[in-house]
């Protein structure tokens, strides 16, 4: 009789032979890898669950395996692999993007949500500040890839990857935050407790893993070995991740995003004859890993109870985030474009931006990650689920289109 571990180590390994199977499919089809993913986990769950095997997987137990397995791969692969040299000459309009503009789209976002849905009592504040907290993390992802697949800018790419990296691990803190008020962790909080705790945590994030990168920047250097040198980057995610979050209680993801920053910078600027391709393939290799099994998690927990019982607040929230997002770039970038001495981002770079902010892996990962001990779990992830199919099938398949129409792809 297998066990519960066994079974999940079959399940999991199952989920990852069905990406193997249909990535190629996808491809010839010409429909979103991830898009496919979704759809895969959700037919393989329905036809596990009519023939009676228990995978061993509950909702409850996806919090640690988000936030200590998956979250740390994803941002830092995002900051290791990102051209250091691009992020700096762009910085202050993605710093901009990625943190008031993500704040100012949690409030929106999150105000739309409450009211839309009407119910304080089974759907209070904070599980509407939740709620945009998620939905704020962007994930241009394959947006990205398209822009430089069709010669695009290389600059809009990077105002595009540099929002998401930021503004991930923004979201994530901030979601963080709201988390503790939800469940009470730390007691009851005041808007000025909370917005100290907000502080504390990010910048305590930010000089764990500048403590951590420095310290393993060094420590590669002492070695010529090229696997210990992709081992020491694994174990400076997660040292950092582990070292903030439980021993120093500050945020894990902003100093894993820091030592990320660090350790790419490292590699990109290594001396002349040192081979640092095995270390950025073993972090593509594992980001893909985590967003594969973070997609089809999402199939395989999806059902068609969330349709017929919360269609409405998937509509609503689709309805907040895009104009959340509407409000943000086309007020906040003319904004920044008469009060710095930047190069001012065009009107067709902002509705790229605007329609290409799809959501993906990180709002998932949060969604699944929600405690059920909360009464609005569900209603939460159905419209974290709802927004992310949008961003897949919608806005995903047209961005092209619109690349085309302001003729972006002849830059």
């Amino acid at each position: 009789m297998a066990t519960g571990t066994e079974h999940a180590i079959l399940f999991f390994s199952g989920l990852l032979l069905l990406a193997i199977v249909i990535q190629p499919l996808a491809r010839k089809a010409r429909i979103p890898f991830t898009a496919t993913l979704v759809v895969a986990g959700y037919i393989s769950s329905e036809l596990l669950v009519r023939a009676g095997v228990d995978t061993g997987i509950r909702a409850e137990n996806f919090h640690d395996l988000i936030f200590f397995v998956f979250l740390p791969v994803l941002v830092f692969e995002s900051a290791y692999n990102i051209n250091a040299s691009l992020l700096w000459k762009s910085l202050l309009p993605i710093l901009f993007l990625a943190i008031p503009l993500m704040l100012l789209s949690t409030v929106i976002t999150a105000t739309l949500v409450y009211f839309g849905i009407g119910h304080p009592a089974g759907f209070p504040w904070i599980a509407a500040l939740l709620t945009g907290a998620l939905l704020s993390a962007t994930d241009p992802v394959a947006v990205v890839a398209l822009l430089r697949q069709m010669g695009v800018s290389e600059r809009l790419a990077m105002l595009m990857e540099g929002e998401s990296l930021f503004n991930d691990a923004t979201a994530i803190v901030v979601f963080s935050v709201f988390l503790t008020i939800a469940t009470g962790s730390d007691g009851p909080m005041s808007l000025a407790d909370a917005s100290r705790h907000f502080l504390r945590v990010f910048f305590g994030g930010i000089l764990v893993g500048a403590g951590t990168g420095l310290i393993f920047a060094v420590l590669v250097k002492l070695t010529g070995e090229t696997v210990i040198k992709a081992l020491a980057t694994v174990i400076s995610a997660y040292l950092a991740y582990l070292v903030a979050e439980s021993v120093l209680h500050v945020s894990g993801v902003m100093a894993v995003l820091i030592t990320g920053l660090i350790m790419g910078y490292r590699s990109q600027h290594a001396a002349p004859g040192t081979d640092t391709g095995f270390e950025q393939k073993l972090w593509e290799f594992n980001a893909y890993v985590a967003n594969v099994l973070v997609f089809l998690l999402m199939g395989v927990t999806i059902t068609l109870g969330m349709f017929e019982e919360r269609w409405l607040a998937m509509l609503i929230g689709i309805v907040g985030v895009l104009l959340a997002r509407t409000l943000g770039i086309l007020s906040g970038v003319p904004l920044l474009n008469s009060l710095t001495p930047i190069e001012p981002i065009s009107r067709p770079f902002q509705l790229v931006m605007l329609w290409g902010g799809l959501r993906g892996a990180v709002t998932l990962a949060l969604a699944l990650s929600l405690p059920t001990t909360l009464d609005y779990w569900w209603t939460i992830q159905s419209i974290a689920f709802g927004v992310v199919l949008f961003t897949l099938f919608i806005q995903a398949t047209t961005i092209a289109p619109l690349l085309r129409h302001y003729g972006l792809n002849r830059h």
